[in-house]
């Protein structure tokens, strides 16, 4: 049996899944401040009369790393670059940053030696400073960590209790503004996120589960939860990752779908292109800065199902609602305060949830103030959410359709083409895709289960894994961005290394993503791992070639565990 929990800003959502069959779902208030408590309270509604030791997954998609962030509550971090020539420091935006002498060249090799009188005392800066964690970052130290490793050294002789982050660990991807974000946020959120685990742990020791536990990442893939610690802000925006995997596992293969999550606080929109997730190829972006995660191009706008309904004066005699984007607890039909697109829907029948007195009440007050009948009002309610989502989507479409998979896709079709569906998932689905659909000129699909869909996407996501391999013939060298470390090209099966051919970088990828995937306890979908980009550059001195560089990209991309059965649910 499978369990997948998802964390949503207005409720909690959790799903049993038995042979590839939903058989109990449940929906809890989630507690900003206490969302463990959240996620426990689901998990014992799901699993009450489940004997622990037949439980086989566990899977949660939380929200943790995106509240820290999106909340300012994450730990203060000292950045130490090495910028290297080429950049002006000053025109760098990050927080805390202490700059050293020293570079690499695109190839790793060092053109300017580091300082080290000056990094002593950039260290005791930053010890008088009352720092307490340093992330040490230099362009190209993927390509070669030296100066990185050399600074942590010196940081433990001279300030031993700091915790550091380096950079050539977090991400080995070219683009050094995105490493430093990545690596801030890691060192900032990691022993937060970590204490966190460590509670899910205890507390899922203490209902004798001992099954793997898994969470979500912003990719649609899921992480074992002791390695989710070594990459905390992989699992941010798993939200949307949940609610598009759930879409993925609730329609018909290879369909081409806008995913709509209507959820009581915020919506969040994501695409499926011939049953394939859309990633945004800049990566994600968080707290301002673009980072390195990969994640799912999705978006999420301030308007959901408890969003607050107002009747604004716009001149003399003209009244206009607006929607949110603040929410003041639930629905007035659901025992709340405020008017909302809950309460318009259920006076007109849409939704099944709901007190219909109460829904009447609150659409009858907003009547009264809009000087229109009560229907009329509704309609209008409905009608301006649904419109307000379709814009967004409609806006979305633009960053989509710079997306280089996207253009791939299109050429695909032969023709410019949208997708044929719209897929809602979340609790106020039912009651607006429709609407959302006939504005967009495409299919409204609404799968059963839609509005435990993201907990559903969580269950049976499968494991993903992405692997960067650069060879560089001439210096006999090769490194993994995963990993951080630099291997001398005597350790493979490559023979005459001036004829090494583009197909032979390729195995040895393979082969390192494989070991990889063992090392992380998902070595049976290794199988699933494809090639995403392969190129090979001459290295030219003087008249001649003295040497090749590879870069082969490889992932085990987002998709479904073969125990869910996808069937006919759409």
């Amino acid at each position: 049996m499978l369990i997948g929990i998802d964390v949503g800003g207005t409720t909690t959502d959790a799903v049993l899944i038995r042979n590839g069959e939903v058989c109990s779902t449940a929906k809890v208030s989630t507690e900003p401040g206490n969302l463990l408590s959240s996620l426990l309270e689901a998990l014992d509604a799901v699993s009450r009369d489940v004997p622990p030791e037949q439980l086989e997954r566990v899977v949660f998609s939380t929200t943790v790393i995106t509240n820290l962030i999106a909340e300012g509550k994450t730990d203060r971090v000292a950045l130490v670059l090495i910028p290297g020539p080429g950049v002006n420091p000053a025109s760098y935006t990050f927080p805390d940053s202490f700059y050293l002498k020293g570079a690499m060249d695109y190839r790793g090799r060092e053109i300017d030696p580091l300082d080290e009188v000056e990094i002593r005392r950039t260290v005791g800066l930053i010890r008088e400073s009352g720092f307490s964690r340093a992330a040490i970052i230099s362009k190209f130290g993927q390509r070669n960590s030296s100066h990185e490793l050399r600074v942590e050294e010196i940081f433990r002789e001279d300030f031993p209790g700091c915790k550091l982050e380096l950079g050539h660990k977090v991400s080995g991807k070219l683009n050094f503004p995105r490493r430093i974000a990545t690596a801030m946020l890691a060192s900032a959120t990691r022993e937060r996120y970590q204490e966190f685990v460590e509670k899910i742990r205890k507390a899922l020791d203490e209902r004798n589960i001992r099954a793997p536990v898994y969470i979500l990442k912003a990719d649609g893939g899921t992480l074992p939860v002791e390695k989710s610690i070594e990459f905390p802000v992989e699992t941010i925006f798993s939200g949307p990752a949940a609610s598009t995997v759930g879409a993925l596992a609730l329609t018909p293969e290879g369909q081409t779908s806008v995913v709509v999550d209507i959820g009581g606080t915020t919506t969040d929109l994501a695409l499926i292109l011939s049953g394939k997730p859309l990633l945004a190829s800049k990566g994600a972006k968080l707290g301002g800065f673009l980072t390195h995660v990969r994640a799912f191009a999705v978006r999420s706008i301030a308007v959901g199902g408890d969003s607050v309904i107002r009747v604004k004066d716009l001149s003399p005699g003209t009244k206009q609602i607006t929607v949110g984007p603040d929410r003041a607890g639930p629905a007035y039909c659901m025992g709340g305060k405020e008017t909302t697109p809950t309460d318009a829907l259920k006076f007109l029948g849409l939704i099944e949830v709901g007190n219909p007195e109460r829904a009447s009440e609150a659409i009858k007050v907003t009547a009264s103030e809009l000087g229109k009948s009560e229907t009329e009002t509704a309609f209008l309610i409905v009608d301006r959410v649904a419109r307000m989502i379709t814009d967004a989507v409609n806006e979305m479409f633009f960053e989509w359709e710079q997306e280089p998979a996207y253009r791939v896709w299109e050429v695909l079709q032969e023709k410019k083409a949208r997708p044929e569906n719209v897929v809602g998932i979340g609790g106020g689905a039912k009651g607006l895709i429709a609407e959302i659909a006939k504005k967009l000129n495409a299919n409204p699909v609404i799968p059963e289960y839609a509005e435990v869909g993201n907990a559903i996407g969580a269950a049976v996501a499968r494991p993903t894994l992405t692997l960067n391999l650069h060879i560089d013939t001439e210096q006999k060298m090769y490194s993994v961005a995963e990993e951080g470390e630099i291997v001398s090209l005597s350790t493979t099966k490559f023979g005459n290394l001036n004829k090494v051919r583009l197909d032979e970088a390729e195995t040895l990828a393979s082969e390192l993503l494989r070991k990889r995937a063992e090392d992380f306890g998902i070595s049976e979908y290794a199988d699933e791992a494809e090639i995403v980009n392969s190129e090979v550059f001459n290295v030219v001195n003087g008249w001649y070639t003295s040497g090749k560089l590879f870069d082969v990209s490889m992932q085990i991309p987002a998709g479904l565990i073969p125990e869910w059965k996808r069937g006919e649910k759409a």
